[in-house]
């Protein structure tokens, strides 16, 4: 018997297990996938890795860059030299700033929205959001409804759309106006949560941010079991679980679930868990957000002085990065798509549309790459969606309190229970380190 069993080993996963390591515990990690890392997932294009999954860090994500620090894994700012360009109302204009150049109403109407948003944040606890006194109106509406009832203008609200889409993988009217504050709140704010230098995009790993991962699960050698897919995690009356994997039964003192919330509805839990948990477990959804890729012999519109950094208003392609690996190539365009319209497509469609979005921003060059790929997040077998939870008007005030209260010896990790950085790496990281204390002081505090 363990002492402990980790389900999943994506960053929560892995950072509660060498955590538990750490403090003495003897620990199993059971992943359903053929590899590790969760959300987290590099490939190779055109020679050079990148990250269908996720792909950057900012200065004040302490808890993954320290991991990164410690596994020697490198990181380097994001290209983002030059101007960048907006696709918008069907011309293409630069902007060297967070926001775009818009109008000087827009402008100002941006700014008060933000204002606003601020203010509001200001009155809510990332750690117990159903606890302020504005919880009730906000969790009552969502984003959308709420911009429209301070008179959002349409430009201001079509940029929050695109905010929606690459955050949560969702339109505004989808999220919670409460949920959309405290996550925002989580990140520190908009401007650092939006922005390059010196937000959440400002750095990334040349090498890929899976790597992290792997070497994780390296450190903690055969404690690590994949293509173990969960079916049960069965609670006896002597206080031991059992969980049964596809690749047999464990048992333990105590388990760490460290998958999305939505997908611990896929496990059958024995007896059933409190019917709060239930609840939470359905109005937690998943996102839906997807990546296409195009590789080229060098990155040509850095020529132009374009730093790579687009925002769109027409789909299926909404927002770029440049992520290659140097001057002289390949050079590497990375575009954020609208699940909704881009995964149904055939797989040349796919790549059709993307490459369309690419060169409707950055010229006809950008449809003629050397390589190409795109990965559909919705499609997987295991944990599908996008990078973390969209949640719902009314979901955080009914069932928040529960979404990281441990049920006996069952303790919950993911980027989606963090209080700092929530739904990024960084979450994951600090997640499964708390998880990982809570099962520690539980087990501790019972021998």
């Amino acid at each position: 018997m363990a002492d402990v069993v980790v389900v999943g080993a994506g960053f929560a996963g892995l950072s509660a297990a060498r955590e538990l390591v750490r403090l003495g515990h003897d620990v199993v990690v059971v992943e359903g996938r053929d590899r590790v890392g969760g959300r987290s997932y590099t490939v190779t294009l055109a020679g050079a890795p990148v990250d269908l999954g996720g792909t950057f860090v900012g200065p004040a994500q302490d808890a993954v860059l320290a991991l990164a620090a410690e596994l020697g894994c490198e990181w380097v700012p994001t290209y983002g030299h030059g101007k960048n360009l907006i696709r918008w109302r069907g011309r293409v204009r630069s902007y060297r700033s967070t926001i775009p150049r818009l109008s000087i109403v827009e402008l100002l109407d941006v700014s008060r929205i933000q204002w606003r948003f601020d203010r509001i944040s200001r009155k809510v606890s990332v750690a117990e959001p159903w606890t302020s006194p504005l919880a009730a109106d906000l969790d009552a509406v969502s984003l959308d409804q709420w911009l429209r009832s301070v008179h959002a203008g349409a430009s201001t609200r079509d940029l929050m759309a695109i905010m929606a889409r690459v955050t949560w993988g969702c339109e505004p009217d989808a999220v919670s106006m409460l949920h959309a504050v405290r996550y925002v709140k989580a990140a520190g704010g908009l401007g650092r949560m939006l922005d390059v230098e010196g937000g959440a995009q400002q750095d990334r790993f040349p090498a890929g941010t899976q790597q992290i991962a792997v070497r994780m699960a390296e450190a903690l050698g055969e404690r690590v079991v994949l293509d173990a897919p969960v079916h049960r995690i069965q609670r006896h009356p002597d206080g031991g679980l059992t969980v049964a994997t596809g690749r047999g039964d464990f048992t333990a003192r105590a388990v760490v679930v460290a998958i999305p919330p939505e997908h611990r509805g896929g496990i059958e839990f024995d007896p059933p868990l409190p019917k709060e948990h239930q609840e939470l477990t359905r109005h937690w959804p998943q996102g839906h957000l997807s990546k296409a890729y195009a590789a080229y012999d060098r990155p040509f519109w850095r020529d132009n002085g374009c730093s790579g950094e687009a925002l769109s208003d027409e789909g299926p392609v909404f927002i770029t990065f440049d992520v290659s690996p140097g001057d002289t190539g390949p050079g590497i365009l990375l575009g954020f798509t609208d699940a909704r319209m881009f995964d149904p497509l055939p797989s040349e469609e796919r790549r059709e549309v993307a490459l369309a979005g690419f060169a409707a921003l950055f010229g006809e060059a950008a449809s003629n790459p050397l390589d190409y790929l795109d990965h559909c997040w919705g499609t997987e077998q295991f944990a599908p969606g996008g990078p973390t939870a969209a949640v719902p008007p009314g979901s955080w005030t009914a069932y928040g309190r529960w979404l990281r209260s441990p049920v006996d010896t069952i303790f919950w990790a993911g980027t989606e229970t963090a209080d700092e950085w929530t739904g990024f790496l960084d979450g994951a990281v600090r997640s499964g380190v708390r998880a990982a204390a809570e099962a520690h002081r539980e087990l501790t505090a019972r021998r």
